[in-house]
């Protein structure tokens, strides 16, 4: 059935006057789930000191924790810092684009659509800065949220999927569970100005008391004059399985609910019944779905660098400077002797004895210290992966560009395997997508998609052939509506320059090897059954194109055939 329109109506704008007498949720139940959001940030508290003391350790500012006894001011080092720019920069040649695949061979037209019409509602979200965020998030915290939610202000208040990356700080969760879809309630909040709340619902003058949710990185923000608006959502047993609902309330004040509103209270805010955030998890820990980050691993060792280097560091300035010993009643002018612009000291007396002045000796340090430290350095890579190659430079006598573009791409599997678990979360984030389309997308939209052969075309879309497809009778029974299910695949949108080049000289060694020849298409087909390589069905299409065509023209020069051109 389609989605009715007032389902999009009903978001733009919560009510503006205070909820009526006898609503399903009230003041009562904002205040059981208040004090179930207290439980869940009471559990949630170690991981909030943690994020916060990564960010800091992130912005070289974990001195001001770590200062030592004596109050001493100490330097940061960047090694740390460079890892974590490092390990973002792969994230960042590996941006992920999804392909839609049908289950059904009746959907496939649906899912080629879907193909096309994904990136444009991913660039719309600003999908490259919600993808470097989340790099950012994942290495630092460990955990990157996406939220996916339905925009009801978007495209002139029509409506879109709006995907954004999520401070792990405003989501809270119940304790324990692994997967976030089998917390009971789902929390996030989110502070905003007194004055703001007070135009846009009326009826909260008087009810705010200030005091938003407060956390520091850098400096301290001041929340006297905000509050705390809190989105709950939470699930409920339905005739056909979870049924989300959705309620914003500030104090005991419920703003807007879903279970409130008849249209939506027994069918959920929803029609996927799931919480709208996927957690991309770096490092996983057991009975949460949050993990540790590469700062997590690699504080410990970017510490005792620090504090190697500032004791190195200070013992060469004492050795480069030269300092003396001199007697109280020593005759000597000891401003005209610092100052080394003067050609005379004067000093008092008749005679100058050798113990008025004396130069204190500097011990230098033994160079075991400096090998410590370097080992220390040399940790931190290993143990972040970050080694020379990985990040471009040269060492151990390797000179050779293909050798060190193999190097690099050898040394990249952590990073690959990094990489892939983010797919994963965005295969996630894709088919919340698709399911707000089929839920939303009832007025059609005009979009400009990319064609395969990189040109571009102009397309009205809505959701109609996403819609369940009426139900069928068999033996005499009526079946279940049929809801149009996907597969989808995640790519790299954009390669690294040596797969490239790998790819790249994998088709020239085709060639050579007369993959192309159309006389010999069927041997060629019979091979690429048996290897693993890169856009293996395109290629198998260009090679059965060209021996269809060998076969129906005769001999046919094979310039005008390798590239399945027409003659």
């Amino acid at each position: 059935m389609n989605t009715p329109q007032f389902s999009v109506l009903r978001r733009v704008e919560p009510p503006q006057k205070a909820p009526g007498a006898g609503k399903r949720v009230g003041s009562e139940e904002v205040r059981a789930a208040r004090a179930i959001l207290d439980k869940y940030a009471a559990a949630k508290a170690n991981l909030e000191r943690r994020v916060t003391e990564n960010e800091r350790w992130f912005r070289l500012r974990h001195w001001e924790q770590l200062r030592d006894e004596n109050g001493r001011e100490n330097r940061p080092s960047a090694w740390l810092f460079h890892s974590i720019l490092n390990k973002h920069a792969d994230f960042m040649d590996a941006v992920p684009a999804c392909t839609v695949l049908p289950r059904e061979e009746s959907d496939t037209a649906a899912a080629e659509a879907l193909t096309s019409v994904l990136p444009v509602v991913l660039e719309r979200s600003d999908w490259p800065s919600v993808y470097s965020d989340a790099a950012w998030s994942k290495l630092k915290t460990g955990t990157a949220v996406f939220a996916v939610q339905w925009d009801p202000a978007a495209a002139g208040g029509l409506g879109d999927v709006s995907v954004k990356c999520t401070d792990l700080h405003r989501v809270f969760w119940e304790p324990g569970v692994r997967d976030v879809q089998n917390s009971r309630n789902l929390f996030t909040v989110e502070n905003v100005d007194n004055d703001v709340l007070i135009a846009r619902y009326p009826f909260l003058k008087d009810k705010l008391s200030g005091g938003g949710l407060a956390y520091v990185f850098d400096e301290d923000v001041d929340v006297s004059d905000k509050s705390a608006v809190i989105d709950w959502y939470y699930k409920k047993q339905g005739p056909r399985g979870d049924v989300l609902h959705y309620c914003k309330f500030v104090g005991d004040t419920v703003l807007y609910a879903s279970e409130n509103d008849d249209a939506l209270a027994g069918r959920g805010w929803y029609d996927h019944g799931q919480y709208p955030f996927v957690f991309d998890p770096l490092f996983r820990e057991e009975g949460t779905p949050v993990g540790f980050g590469f700062i997590d691993v690699m504080k410990g060792a970017q510490e005792e660098i620090d504090i190697l280097d500032n004791e190195i560091v200070r013992s060469a300035r004492l050795g480069a400077r030269r300092r003396y010993f001199t007697r109280n009643e020593g005759a000597i002018n000891e401003a005209e002797f610092a100052d080394f612009s003067r050609d005379f000291v004067h000093v008092s007396g008749s005679s100058l004895g050798e113990d008025s002045i004396r130069e204190i000796a500097a011990v230098p340090l033994s160079p075991v210290y400096l090998t410590v430290l370097n080992n220390k350095i040399a940790e931190l890579k290993e143990t972040s992966g970050n080694r020379d190659f990985t990040a471009g430079s040269v060492s151990g006598g390797v000179t050779s560009g293909t050798a060190i573009a193999a190097l690099q791409e050898a040394g990249g599997k952590l990073s690959r395997d990094m990489i892939a678990a983010t797919y994963r979360a965005f295969s996630a984030v894709c088919s919340l997508v698709i399911e707000l389309i089929r839920q939303f997308y009832d007025a059609p939209r005009a979009m400009r998609v990319l064609s395969p052969d990189g040109g571009q075309r102009f397309l009205s879309y809505d959701n109609r052939a996403l819609r369940p497809v009426p139900p069928a009778q068999d033996f005499g029974l009526d079946l279940a509506p049929r809801v149009p299910v996907f597969d989808l695949t995640v790519r790299a949108e954009k390669q690294a320059a040596y797969s490239r080049a790998s790819q790249n000289a994998d088709a020239v060694n085709f060639y050579n090897m007369g993959f192309f020849d159309p006389a010999r298409a069927v041997q060629s087909l019979a091979c690429l059954e048996l290897i693993d390589v890169d856009n293996k069905e395109q290629l198998k299409r260009v090679i059965a194109e060209n021996g269809r065509k060998y076969g129906g023209l005769g001999e046919a020069p094979k310039t005008q055939l390798i590239a399945g051109a027409a003659p």
